[in-house]
């Protein structure tokens, strides 16, 4: 066919080409040969070097067949190809030109022009395509293979590399475009095809992962430039909305991709006509629509924040179009629209001089954030927050709208979504950081300035009004001034009428209207509304039938009507006569009162001043208001912030570590408080949150302000010691850590530790407060440093240890403290060959330890007692032989306390009484033999321990050593038993033993020092009556438990009288004390105090707050720790959890989170506390058992678990008593997290429980399990839950038999025959238990009888699905009947507990 008889059509494929079409269109006429094709391409390449571009024209076939054989041809090729078009697309487009301004060109000439046009291009474009689809297959495969090599991968697949080839591509593209190619065309109306087909190919580009990362760069920006070009010349508009709106929903990529193609359009092309288009079409996406799509509404949301970004202003405009989708169902589109908004505040409507209609947009953008703040969707809320805090970071909150914002924030800290929480900590730090109000935020040293300033502008107003009186004003004017004030007044009256009381205002008889008028006028006048009003009331009721007062309109409103009344009044013709007539006007002022009208007029230039002074003072008076109310917000978001610090979270706790650091940093007086509560976060196992602890030291106390480094030292100890004041042992504990920390890395600076010893050594002026904190402080840092007290050892025991009288024994316990800290206090380990660091017996310090407490042993100081406790565990530590030392110590004590005894026997006149020792005599010598003892245990077991095992190591190194190579060979059984650790472990259980047998035989042998102390010991504690001091009853308590943790055989003896002062003690101290000293017993000799576990229980009932603390701490311990065995007591520790001192609870809770993280602990628990707390005579209220319940329930999270707790819960109702328990029962079951599984037990298990349905409180607790299953189920559960709910209902309305009939209605239920057969059994034996369900039964009533405790009860042999502990104990144990013959003598040896239990 001749060039130029035919036409060329753009096909939408490939295979259209060989299809005969229309008359006169080109139609392929051979397919050619993969091998004729080298030999083609080359006759081609010589047609066009005669030819020019037009070539095309003859030789299309060739490149069809090249296009049509592309996967089978030599990449060579294929490169050559793509090299050559280019080059003939490349010369057609220099010739255009020419030809296109060439006015005598013929129509077949531009008919030829324009299909080599389209051929060429078309040509090209097909094979930019077909390398762009193998380059993505590649991609795949790479990706598959790994990353490695990839580019040597590519380039020998292609014989080049084809991402460099692309840009000069569509380079060519882009300036073949730009010409006026449309005159080739008929009307000069480019057809849509040759479009679509340059377009295409860049839309194909883009949907190459790949296209987003850096190096494509140049890509992407030769793209955008074409598709500019497309969009500006050619009528490209809907088509690309139409592309970018599909590419969004399929392609995750693109989103910022097409964001900087179409903000490049909107500025730099003109187009912003496109922006409103793309948004229109997202706007008009149905809500539910995309609800359903989540991969197209992220694609749409992410186009829209960062669109909005970039272009907010031209958006702006659009933002009408997305206001529904914040009502739609998709979290991601509604957080799109909220970014957006909050773009267009950060970056449009920012400032204060916007004009009245952006200020309005402003404000209702900004109402849409807050309102959002309270969305649904937990992501929302945190995206609010968020962009909340970048609006206060770029300071573009208006100061209007602080008070609201921080309302919000602090409301969000009580979410339960961490990340909301998280966020919210975030915006209240960006607050403090930007706030305009005062680096120093704190509220109690606002409140005087605000009172100050808000006193003096109402003196200043009421001189204005004076002012403003005696000056010709205008009434009216006057009258509008006041009104607003006025209002407020009178609605506070009306809202709070007893108010009116406390101001009375009478009327004498003798008073006429118009008296009362000019009074009511002149407290108008002084501004004294509220004297006004109830003047006006009292003339309202006094003159009824005179005018104006009669005149009231009764369908008006109570308030407008006096107002109306007021302005009749204040602007009547008596005003006005009264400016004419000055002299009646006095005449009706009433004593003391003047007129100020003959005081000369005020100049303008001084009311000018006077009214900028005014407003001056408003603003000042707003401003403190304000910077108060923050305040009060900030104090408040501290108390509920702090409460987060142990949050599981690690980011929270990073969050709130960092915010009280700032808080700090602002003066707010209540800082303090969570920076010494973050303080036992340096103990967390979390890297982070230790980090982030210290960083906030570093930041607090490592860089304070100063000239000079003495001044920084003095400011950082300063701040420092602050927090020892009355600080716990606890917080000193953590505080040790932290500087112990800073001292092992150097961050003090020498001047600290120099200036330290200078105030201990009272060479610097200080209080006797300050010079105790500063041998704190070198205490602390001397656990990180042991030279820093080390080295100067003699100067510390001459500073806290020299005899002076009267003895600061406060002072000489931080000397004691900071000693100690040189050496290790631990066990010593294997691993250390050196012997540990003693002190001769002769030292000075013990010398000095020894006189102070021998001779404060005879005066009654307070403080004697804690320092003698110190000192005794310093001599233990420190000394070498410190048994000796005491020994003496005791010796004179004692000796001292005898002699006190033959005195008051010498001058005693009566011989017949009996001499008394002074109370505090014998509490000091009990004290001083309790600390002794504990001691002298603590050092055997680990001090002589380490050092036997220490030595034997050494030792046995030695031997081995020594023996010869052919001992070593013949001892083959002894090389086997070293290599299993045996020798080891059986030289170390010798060692244990004599321990203990010296422990046993010898400490309180007859012979020994500490035995002479037991008899009067006991006789103390045996006699609380004789001995009934209080501090005497506390120091005998203690010594007790110390003795009894030596022996084992001393302990079982005295057992008896532990637990029974423990139980009938009636000081809430000794409880406390005699707690802690059975918990330690219990780890020590667990055999001898499990028979006892019991009464440990019972004192988490006890009523003394300090002694359930205490309790709660104990048991915790020992329950995580296996130690007792968990009973059904436990049940004890979950009513703590509703406990009123919230410490009490928090311990409680803590206490199950730990529990349960050890397997199926709380679930194997479970039944025993849901038994004991129902039960009618010694459980708990129904609203206390619902909080108790609904946390424990929260840790059954294994659906096994939840299945047969349904089920176990459903048969309970069977053997339940009371409606109370039924109520009980299904609240359990409404809390527990059920799947599809456990619903179809509980249909399996409804006649248990259908009778009780008429309940209205067990009925809505089951609709409460259908309605949580409702939410998420799947088609085939919606059918059992109706069918649940159907029977429910039933059972609701017409009671049990109403099932029978709706069985018998639907006689194709799918129900298993087993469960109707079981079903019909039990409705007519529903009171008998299951004979599975022996471990849920409700525990029986309380006998009055007691069995003896040697009676043995039966065991039943028969094995339960879930074993618990709480069948072993009784209810009666609880009581504590302290005679010889009750004392409990079953000693089961301690097994951990929850390897019985049933695992799921």
């Amino acid at each position: 066919m001749s060039p130029q008889l035919f036409e060329f059509r753009l096909p939408l494929s490939l295979e259209e080409l060989l299809k005969s079409g229309g008359v006169n269109q080109y139609v392929v006429q051979e397919v050619l040969s993969i091998r004729n094709l080298p030999s083609q391409l080359r006759a081609f390449q010589a047609a066009f070097r005669a030819q020019g571009p037009l070539a095309i024209l003859e030789h299309f076939d060739t490149v069809y067949s090249i296009l049509h054989h592309f996967r089978s041809i030599d990449p060579g090729l294929k490169e050559d190809t793509l090299e050559f078009l280019i080059k003939v697309v490349s010369r057609h487009s220099q010739e255009l030109p020419a030809v296109l301004d060439d006015t005598t060109l013929s129509v077949s000439d531009r008919s030829a022009h324009l299909n080599a046009l389209k051929m060429n291009c078309y040509a090209l474009i097909r094979l930019l395509e077909s390398f762009e689809t193998m380059s993505s297959q590649t991609s795949l495969v790479d990706l598959g293979l790994g990353g490695k090599g990839k580019k040597s991968r590519a380039k020998a697949a292609h014989g080049f590399d084809w991402e460099e080839e692309r840009q000069p591509i569509l380079q060519l593209l882009t300036q073949l475009l730009q010409l006026e190619i449309r005159h080739l065309w008929n009307h000069s109306v480019i057809e849509e095809e040759f479009v679509s087909l340059v377009t295409g190919c860049c839309y194909r580009l883009l949907e190459n992962p790949t296209i987003s990362h850096q190096k494509n760069r140049p890509t992407r920006e030769a793209i955008t430039r074409l598709l500019g070009v497309a969009l500006t010349r050619y009528n490209h508009m809907l088509s690309a909305t139409v592309k970018i709106i599909q590419m969004l929903q399929h392609f995750e990529h693109l989103a910022s991709v097409l964001v900087a193609a179409v903000s490049l359009w909107a500025t730099d092309y003109g187009m912003k006509s496109i922006v409103g288009e793309i948004v229109r079409e997202i706007g008009q996406k149905c809500p539910q629509e995309l609800s359903r799509d989540p991969s197209g509404a992220k694609g749409f949301a992410a186009f829209l924040t960062e669109l909005a970004e970039r272009i907010p202003a031209i958006l702006m405009s659009s933002m009408c179009i997305l206001i529904d989708h914040l009502d739609g169902e998709n979290y991601m589109m509604r957080n799109a629209v909220l970014a957006a908004m909050a773009e267009m505040v950060l970056q449009v409507l920012k400032g204060d001089q916007l004009e009245e209609a952006a200020r309005d947009t402003r404000d209702q953008f900004l109402d849409t954030l807050q309102a959002h703040g309270h969305d649904v969707n937990s992501f929302v809320r945190s995206r609010v927050l968020q962009l909340f805090t970048r609006i206060v970071q770029q300071k573009a909150l208006p100061l209007t709208r602080f008070q609201a914002v921080v309302a919000l924030a602090v409301g969000r800290l009580a979410d339960k979504s961490v990340l909301v929480c998280k966020n919210a900590i975030q915006l209240l730090a960006s607050f403090l950081a930007n706030n305009p109000f005062s680096c120093k935020l704190s509220d109690t040293d606002l409140a005087g300035p605000l009172q100050k300033e808000t006193q003096k502008l109402q003196e200043m107003r009421a001189q204005r009004r004076t002012a403003a009186t005696s000056a010709v004003l205008d009434p009216e004017e006057e009258w509008e001034a006041m009104l607003p004030e006025l209002e407020s007044t009178l609605q506070q009256l009306l809202k709070l009428p007893q108010e009116e009381e406390e101001i009375p205002e009478e009327i004498a008889n003798t008073e006429t209207p118009e008296e009362v008028k000019g009074r009511i006028r002149r407290l108008l006048a002084k501004a004294s509304y509220k004297r006004a009003i109830i003047l006006t009331r009292e003339a309202i009721g006094h003159f009824q039938k005179s005018e104006p007062f009669s005149q009231m309109d009764p369908e008006e409103s109570e308030e407008t009507r006096f107002l109306n009344l007021l302005g009749t009044i204040f602007k009547g013709p008596a005003a006005s006569t009264q400016e004419k007539n000055p002299q009646g006007s006095a005449e009706n002022m009433g004593p003391g009162q003047t007129d100020c009208r003959d005081k000369p007029n005020v100049s303008e230039p001084e009311k000018s001043r006077e009214k900028d002074e005014l407003v001056k003072q408003e603003m000042l008076v707003q401003y403190l208001q304000d910077a108060y109310s923050f305040s009060r917000k900030i104090t408040e978001a501290i108390g509920i912030i702090s409460k987060m610090m142990y949050e599981n979270t690690t980011t929270v706790v990073q969050e709130v570590i960092e915010f009280f650091v700032m808080v700090f940093q602002f003066g707010v007086p209540q800082a303090l408080f969570g920076v010494r509560h973050m303080l036992p976060l340096i103990w967390s196992k979390e890297p982070g949150v230790r980090e982030a602890v210290l960083n906030a030291y570093r930041q607090l106390y490592l860089n304070p302000k100063g000239d000079s480094a003495r001044a920084k030292a003095q400011a950082l100890i300063h701040n420092l010691s602050l927090l020892l004041v009355d600080a716990s042992a606890r917080t000193i504990q953590c505080l040790e850590e932290i500087l112990c920390e800073f001292v092992q890395k150097d961050e003090l600076r020498p001047a600290v530790t120099q200036l330290l010893w200078e105030r201990a050594a009272e060479k610097v002026a200080c209080s006797p407060l300050e010079r105790c904190s500063s041998i704190m402080l070198l205490g602390m840092m001397a656990r990180g440093k042991p030279e820093i007290v080390g080295s100067n050892l003699d100067t510390l025991v001459s500073i806290g240890l020299e005899e002076k009288f009267p003895q600061d024994y406060r002072l000489a316990q931080q000397v004691c403290h900071a000693i100690a800290n040189i050496s290790d206090r631990r066990k010593p380990s294997l691993g250390k060959r050196h012997p540990p660091f003693r002190l001769p017996q002769e030292h000075r310090l013990f010398e000095r330890l020894r006189d102070m407490v021998t001779k404060g042993f005879v005066h009654s100081d307070p403080l004697w007692i804690p320092f003698k406790e110190v000192a005794v565990t310093l001599i233990y530590q420190l000394a070498e032989g410190p048994e000796g030392i005491c020994a003496q110590i005791l010796q004179g004590c004692a000796k001292q306390a005898q002699e006190k005894l033959e005195e008051k026997s010498s001058t005693q006149e009566d011989l017949k009484d009996t001499p008394m020792l002074p109370t505090f005599l014998l509490m000091n010598l009990l004290s001083l033999a309790g600390d002794v003892a504990l001691q002298q245990l603590v050092h055997l077991e680990q001090a002589v321990s380490g050092e036997l095992c220490r030595r034997r190591v050494l030792r046995e190194e030695q031997e081995h050593k020594t023996k010869n190579p052919k001992e070593k060979n013949t001892g083959s059984e002894t090389t086997m038993e070293e290599e299993m650790g045996l020798v080891g472990a059986t030289a170390d259980d010798t060692e244990a033993e004599l321990i203990r047998s010296i422990c046993e035989m010898e400490l309180l042998d007859g012979k020994q020092i500490l035995a002479a102390f037991v008899p009067l010991l006991l006789k103390v504690c045996n006699n609380p009556g004789l001995y009934s001091n209080p501090e005497l009853s506390v120091a005998a308590s203690l010594a007790l438990g110390k003795f009894c943790m030596i022996s084992a055989t001393f302990c079982d003896s005295q057992l008896r009288l532990l637990f029974t002062m423990l139980e009938k003690s009636s000081l809430p101290i000794v409880r406390s004390n005699l707690m802690v000293a059975t918990g330690d017993l219990a780890i020590r000799f667990p055999n001898l105090v499990d028979p006892w576990t019991p009464h440990l229980y019972a004192r988490l009932r006890d009523p003394a707050q300090q002694v359930r603390k205490t309790a709660g701490l104990v048991m915790s311990l020992l329950i995580l720790k296996d130690m007792v065995k968990v009973k059904g007591q436990v049940s004890e520790m979950a009513v703590l959890l509703i406990d009123p001192v919230p410490h009490i609870a928090a311990l409680a809770k803590n206490f199950f989170n730990e529990l349960s993280h050890k397997g199926n602990a709380i679930y194997n628990l479970l039944p025993d506390i849901i038994s004991r707390l129902s039960d009618p005579e010694g459980g708990v209220e129904e609203e206390p058992f619902h909080t108790i319940m609904k946390q424990l329930l929260s840790y059954i999270t294994k659906d096994k678990q939840t299945e047969t707790l349904v089920e176990k819960l459903c048969q309970r109702f069977r053997t339940a008593r009371t409606e109370r328990q039924y109520r009980d029962l299904a609240y359990c079951v409404s809390q527990l997290p059920l799947t599809e599984r456990g619903l179809r037990k509980m249909l399996d298990s409804f006649d248990c429980f259908g009778d009780k349905l008429s309940d209205e409180s067990i009925f809505s607790a089951f609709l409460s399990v259908v309605s949580k299953l409702r939410r998420g189920a799947k088609p085939e559960g919606k059918a059992i839950l109706d069918e649940f709910e159907q029977k429910l209902r039933a059972c609701h309305t017409r009671g049990l038999d109403a099932i029978e009939e709706l069985e018998s209605g639907q006689g194709g239920s799918q129900r298993a025959p087993s469960a109707r057969k079981q079903s019909a059994v039990s409705r007519h034996q529903h009171l008998a238990p299951a004979a599975w369900d022996n471990d849920f039964v409700t525990p029986e009533p309380r006998r009055t009888t007691r069995r003896h405790p040697n009676t043995r009860q039966p065991v039943s042999k028969k094995k339960s699905r879930i074993v618990f502990s709480s069948d072993e104990s009784s209810e009666e144990e609880l009581s504590a009947e302290m005679t010889e013959d009750e004392t409990p003598k079953k000693t089961t040896p301690i097994r951990r507990a929850w390897t019985r239990r049933h695992r799921s």
